[in-house]
């Protein structure tokens, strides 16, 4: 409940993306108390990712129909919040595309009358393969748009994906690892997975993922990436 005035007055940042697991209540009154905190500090929730473990494309029908019950009422919730988009998380192997595009357009079905879309992210079986985002994209049509995240990829398919999924984008994950003595970030090229969303006239949000031991050093870790961003974006 902290996040959006730390956010604000440590940061100055304001787009923040949520996801499940770090919910720690569903509860009505704690949804509107995080919103409302959200709007005094002149945050945005605008992303839950739908991180539980179903399968919206499981060759069983009552776990199809569990998924989908399960996403539901978590599309419920970050209306509550006010978001605007929520994310499945397609598990594991790679999924079935018709399972898959039926899932999509019967939860944007729901959620749309409640003014959120659906996204599309690169895990699960779709992270080696560039192709997945915008096949999922057209297959399912009106109502989903992208959300890359740029540290999902596998190192083969890394630059490819971006720059297939980048069009499609409406947010994008900018993930971050741990960063090094010299402040280096010898996982994958930081600057290179932004200039393929830049050049293919994405504008944000960036939203930040990152990693570290401590809360202060996460937090130095938010900042660095606020200024790499900020300086890339002014050359």
């Amino acid at each position: 409940l902290d996040l959006p005035q730390r956010m604000h007055d440590d940061l100055g940042m304001r787009v923040i993306d949520l996801m499940t697991e770090t919910l720690p209540s569903w509860e009505p009154k704690y949804l509107d108390d995080l919103r409302s905190r959200a709007e005094k500090h002149g945050c945005i929730l605008t992303n839950l990712k739908m991180n539980q473990d179903v399968d919206m494309t499981s060759a069983d029908a009552d776990e199809r129909r569990r998924s989908l019950d399960v996403y539901k009422r978590t599309i419920d919730a970050a209306a509550r919040l006010g978001c605007r988009w929520v994310r499945p998380a397609p598990r594991g192997r790679r999924p079935d595309m018709e399972l898959l595009a039926a899932g999509y357009r019967e939860l944007i079905d729901y959620a749309g009358p409640k003014g959120i879309s659906l996204l599309v992210e690169n895990n699960g079986g779709m992270k080696d393969d560039p192709e997945a985002i915008p096949t999922i994209v057209k297959r399912v049509g009106q109502g989903i748009a992208a959300g890359p995240d740029t540290g999902n990829w596998t190192t083969d398919a890394r630059d490819e994906g971006l720059k297939k999924a980048f069009p499609f984008a409406v947010t994008c994950d900018f993930k971050a690892m741990q960063f090094g003595p010299d402040g280096d970030h010898p996982q994958y090229d930081l600057e290179r997975c932004f200039r393929i969303g830049w050049d293919a006239g994405f504008r944000g949000p960036w939203c930040f993922e990152h990693f570290n031991e401590t809360l202060d050093g996460l937090w130095m870790g938010f900042a660095r990436l606020r200024d790499l961003l900020k300086g890339w974006m002014q050359t």
